[in-house]
């Protein structure tokens, strides 16, 4: 009797456990609570009914919010419009369990493992913020899961830092380079060219790139300068500007305390000296009014894309669901659905790591700003990039970038820095 009650205890224990597992709780696509559904190592032969999960991570508080919550409408507008509502794939349900970086490379690299180890995600993507990307990359290599990284650009990221799990649907630094540098020796073959940026891990990690884009294509680098972050008087640097005379001002630079009236007071086109760079997200547009007429390039603004179905349905559902247009980082997450979704329709549902890998490198896949693909050498995304020119319109609070031309995505390849590759 003793020994037939020990079982009994036992066997309740065990459904009890079972039970807890199930009940445990993951954010969903929805935002709210709902079970955690194991993944991992499915296969084609699973259960059609198991739902593909998806953990991704982005910058839904702190300094990068609002990219964050641009990325994450855009993915899941892109989950949407890739299975005409259904959000199923080969059959298989699709389940989005969403996790905040906060901005902070730790909190990722936690948040990542905790998707990983405990929800059982089958694919990670994100993340805003290249220093929450860069902390994400051992762990996707860890347990051997495909990471699409979105938007986050630094080109360490497909470059020294790569591993074969890592595939980048957004552009990396060296793409913009080569994109600025594309539109000044496309108007002066031969260009001199000064720079103006940050003095931070940002503004010389942009820097760079563009001088050896310049380099490559003819231009010459004649004169830099790195003002502090706080800066609000940049009168001396735009005077040592000044008096290097290029013909042509590449500023990079982020935030409330910017350059553009001071440059513009300084009038140094009367000096032979165009100002250019590239054109960010509407919030920052509306602080660029003095640059009117500015030629420079663009990563996506809603009306560059020409003739492109998924960006008219893009801008028609997110004016429908928000009350405003889609914004610089809303495309890529558009992107990265559109890339995970082709893959795993290529592989019938198969989310095996080896599967998914042999699918995407070469793969072609759709976005909103057309078609891109997946370099085989180091899966870095080879896209098109727009020449535009800052134009005055009416009824708009910002200047609006002007589609002069799209540079055509091997013309901006950037190089292979891929360990081994």
């Amino acid at each position: 009797m003793k020994k037939t009650l020990s079982l009994l205890l036992v066997l309740m224990l065990v459904i009890s456990i079972f039970l807890t597992g199930c009940a445990s709780e993951g954010n969903d696509s929805t935002g709210t609570n709902s079970p955690a559904t194991s993944g991992g190592e499915q296969n084609a032969g699973d259960d059609s009914s198991e739902p593909i999960v998806i953990g991704a991570l982005t910058s839904l508080s702190g300094a990068l919010q609002d990219y964050g919550e641009q990325n994450q409408r855009g993915f899941m507008l892109g989950l949407e419009y890739l299975t005409d509502g259904t959000m199923k794939v080969a059959g298989r349900p699709i389940k989005v369990i969403w996790e905040d970086t906060t901005n902070v490379p730790d909190v990722a690299r936690e948040r990542a493992i905790k998707l990983l180890d405990v929800d059982k995600v089958d694919i990670l993507v994100g993340a805003a913020s290249s220093s929450d990307a860069a902390a994400v990359l051992d762990i996707a290599e860890e347990f051997k899961t495909v990471y699409v990284i979105e938007p986050a650009a630094a080109d360490f990221l497909t470059g020294d830092s790569w591993n074969k799990y890592i595939f980048r649907t957004g552009r990396n630094s060296a793409q913009d380079a080569a994109a600025m540098a594309d539109v000044i020796i496309n108007s002066k073959a031969g260009a001199k060219v000064a720079t103006l940026a940050p003095d931070s891990s940002f503004g010389t990690s942009m820097v760079q790139p563009i001088v050896n884009e310049l380099i490559e294509r003819g231009g010459e680098l004649v004169h830099q300068e790195f003002p502090p972050t706080d800066t609000t008087d940049f009168s001396p640097y735009i005077m040592r500007i000044r008096e290097a005379r290029p013909d042509y001002l590449y500023v990079i630079w982020a935030g409330a305390n910017n350059p553009w009236g001071q440059l513009m007071e300084y009038d140094l086109e009367s000096y032979g000296i165009k100002i250019t760079t590239g054109a960010p997200e509407i919030a920052a547009l509306k602080s660029m009014t003095p640059m009117i007429g500015m030629q420079g390039f663009s990563v996506y603004h809603h009306t560059l894309p020409q003739n492109n179905p998924m960006n008219d349905w893009l801008k028609e559902k997110h004016l429908e669901k928000y009350n405003e247009v889609p914004d610089l980082f809303t495309p890529g997450g558009m992107a990265a659905a559109s890339a995970i979704i082709t893959a795993l329709e290529k592989t019938s549902g198969n989310t095996d790591a080896e599967a998914l890998i042999e699918a995407m490198e070469g793969m072609e896949y759709e976005s909103p700003t057309g078609t891109r693909y997946f370099r085989k050498e180091d899966h870095q995304s080879i896209q098109p990039l727009y020449e535009i020119i800052l134009r005055e319109v009416d009824g708009i609070d910002y200047p609006v970038p002007e589609f002069v031309r799209e540079i055509p995505a091997e013309d901006i390849a950037p190089p292979i820095t891929a360990p081994g590759r």
